[in-house]
């Protein structure tokens, strides 16, 4: 499926604001280090943060091989007639590749990558000829295996708009593309992106958009490991909203669903953007902090206090926010320490904060 050139085929990176992309990346065997410096490395959008953050919520980083991808990359292979075809998801310094056909390896460097230019804009991004285009003409996956002449790769967003990766065909041969072909390889495209937009939903709270249980067990497995591997302490704190049930019993559901969105985005402005905010369920929250030890997470439950008083002082609804609080650290010598025993371990300490609460409001 090749034909006649179109300008429209041919993208080029968009001149949004982004900043620069010299990061590290762990190179596979088949790549080399990075050429000379004429070479146009992927640049980094300033958004890139949320983005990667939106591309964790899926958990597809580092898992196994799935039909629902591979049948679309066995499909373009086909229609295109190519010998790559990939499903690249662009990570923070690495692209990975959940669906791979033609390659060895399961990653490259994002900086030398071809998909780390397709994520910066919404048209599909081509170059017809690598070694006829001064940008990537001396890129070490241009010279050396896998010997790219032709890319052609098509943005996936996410259920929130970001572009986490791309559906890509490579050939080792200079190739145009026509009209039909650029639709076909868009619709399709289009499809790959619907999975992932499936996945993201399935770990997202619907009501308050913050991460729901199974995409915070998923994401803390990830960061826990992280810590565990840089030797850095992490805390888990659990926060369970006070006086939810009365919210709901005397101003309704609806008025009760505003509380806990409020509440989500109260937590939002006190975390930092690195921490993993979650609603599990109800009225009750879990806060993953990497990089901080007990004391780091009670100054964090602290600012949440402030900010709370500082909404119920202001705030014109009919009823007061409040919320108890406990906190647990991950001993990053304890590879085995089991998720779900530090949900419980902060689950305790918070249900006797709530517990001191309630013996004191009695005793007065």
């Amino acid at each position: 499926m090749h034909g006649a050139q179109s300008e429209k085929s041919i993208s080029h990176p968009v001149q949004d604001s982004f900043v620069s992309a010299d990061h590290p990346g762990q190179y596979c065997d088949f790549q080399e280090a990075a050429g000379p410096e004429k070479m146009l490395k992927a640049p980094i959008p300033v958004d890139d943060q949320a983005r990667v953050d939106a591309l964790n919520n899926t958990g597809l980083l580092d898992t196994p091989a799935d039909e629902r991808f591979d049948r679309y990359t066995r499909l373009v292979k086909r229609l295109f007639d190519v010998p790559i075809a990939l499903v690249s998801l662009v990570d923070t310094n690495r692209q990975w590749f959940k669906s791979c056909i033609g390659l060895d390896v399961d990653e490259t460097a994002r900086d030398i990558s071809f998909c780390g230019h397709a994520i910066l804009d919404t048209q599909m991004f081509i170059v017809e000829d690598t070694e006829a285009d001064d940008r990537f003409s001396d890129n070490p996956l241009v010279t050396g295996e896998p010997h790219i002449r032709f890319y052609a790769g098509y943005p996936l967003r996410g259920a929130g708009g970001h572009r986490l990766g791309t559906l890509c065909i490579i050939d080792q041969r200079p190739r145009t593309l026509n009209e039909s072909d650029l639709s076909t390889l868009s619709d399709i495209g289009e499809m790959v992106a619907g999975e992932l937009g499936s996945l993201q939903l399935a770990s997202t709270d619907e009501l308050t958009g913050l991460t729901n249980r199974r995409g915070f067990e998923m994401l803390t497995e990830q960061a826990l490991a992280i810590c565990r591997r840089g030797g850095e302490p992490a805390s888990l704190l659990m926060i369970d909203m006070d006086g939810f049930k009365a919210i709901n019993d005397q101003h309704g559901h609806e008025e009760g669903d505003r509380a806990l969105i409020e509440f989500s985005r109260l937590l939002l402005t006190v975390f930092r953007e690195s921490d993993v905010v979650a609603r599990l369920g109800g009225d009750e929250f879990a806060v993953l902090l990497t990089g901080t030890n007990d004391a780091d997470s009670q100054r964090a439950l602290a600012r949440l206090n402030e900010a709370v008083t500082e909404r119920n002082q202001y705030s014109d609804r009919a009823y007061p926010l409040a919320f108890s609080g406990g906190t647990t650290t991950c001993q990053t010598d304890q590879k085995n320490q089991d998720i779900a025993e530090l949900l419980r371990q902060a689950d305790a300490q918070m249900y006797d904060q709530k517990r001191h609460k309630l013996e004191q409001r009695m005793s007065v």
